[in-house]
């Protein structure tokens, strides 16, 4: 079987990793294809190529062409709709969802000196960090970067930057846990939609392999980042957009039976945040999961969120 993937070293990792669970799941050999995406080659930064689907759809055309029979993406690059031609065949096991950051000197967010360059390609994380600084004293400026791991702690080595801030899962992925300064508590930065999580996608019309890739399926994993998707795609935002979200889940002792979600959004300056949260039951279906995710959307709309969100640039 031929499964595509992006060309970065995280990508590489992410699908090695599925790749090996599908020839333990199936016996059959698994050969990964690369496959380059717009995102990949464009310099520009991601708010304003927009961010949505600019590393999934060279991946989706593989996949209709025949070029690949399935594929996987970090989920939090995938588009909110998804298109009726491939199934998002499975969601496994989330990582760690939090961001971290690798800073200079071993520093902690708390402690980086007056004026510290803090660098990250996301406006979500500027609005919180941004915003965290402002309510605790910090004076720190977050500087727009891009470019693949090795690229983003470079400007910390070099000292061309104080700090950066990555995916905690991206970091654990590839093996460089250990660089990490600090993991950022959620209470204060929200991660993106989906963090962490891995999107397995193959065509709709191949039923067989499209039962064999959902044993690879969690489904506490898949509720949690419905939720957080209804509510990016009930804001009417894309993943380069400032919106955090996230489902926790939680229970008495082994029995799951409540999901907490949590949603941010504010300007990249910190002046402004709508952050709310809103708690229910597990849901049992995607309707279920969905509803959760436009309500507390709809709530945030309400406290002023679409004013947040900005223009896109073209």
């Amino acid at each position: 079987m031929r499964l595509g993937t992006r060309r970065s070293k995280l990508a590489m990792a992410q699908s090695g990793q599925i790749a090996q669970a599908v020839r333990e799941l199936t016996g059959r050999a698994v050969e990964l294809v690369e496959i380059t995406t717009y995102g990949d080659t464009s310099r520009e930064h991601l708010a304003q190529i927009g961010g949505t689907g600019v590393f999934v759809t060279a991946l989706r055309d593989a996949l209709l062409s025949g070029e690949v029979d399935f594929a996987v993406h970090s989920l939090k690059d995938l588009p909110t709709t998804q298109p009726e031609e491939l199934a998002l065949a499975a969601v496994p096991p989330r990582e760690d969802p939090r961001d971290a950051l690798v800073a200079r000197d071993g520093l902690t967010l708390d402690r980086l000196p007056r004026g510290a360059r803090v660098g990250t390609g996301s406006p979500r994380r500027m609005a919180q960090l941004n915003a965290y600084a402002r309510s605790h004293g910090l004076q720190i400026e977050t500087v727009p970067i891009r470019g693949n791991v090795d690229t983003r702690i470079g400007y910390v080595r070099s000292g061309e930057l104080d700090a950066v801030v990555l995916a905690a899962a991206g970091l654990s992925r590839i093996g460089r846990s250990d660089e990490v300064t600090e993991f950022l508590s959620v209470d204060f930065v929200l991660p993106a939609p989906g963090q962490g999580a891995l999107a397995i996608e193959c065509p709709a019309s191949n039923a067989d392999l499209v039962a064999a890739l959902a044993e690879l399926d969690d489904p506490y994993t898949r509720a949690a980042v419905t939720a957080e998707r209804a509510l990016l795609a009930a804001l009417e935002a894309g993943c380069s957009a400032p919106v955090g979200a996230l489902a926790d889940l939680s229970g008495e002792g082994q029995v799951v039976n409540e999901m907490r979600l949590r949603g941010v959004v504010g300007t990249t300056d910190g002046a402004t945040l709508v952050q709310l949260s809103t708690t229910g039951p597990v849901p049992t279906s995607h309707g279920d999961a969905v509803a959760l995710g436009r309500e507390l959307a709809s709530e945030m709309l309400a406290k002023g969120a679409a004013g947040l969100m900005g223009e896109r640039v073209l």
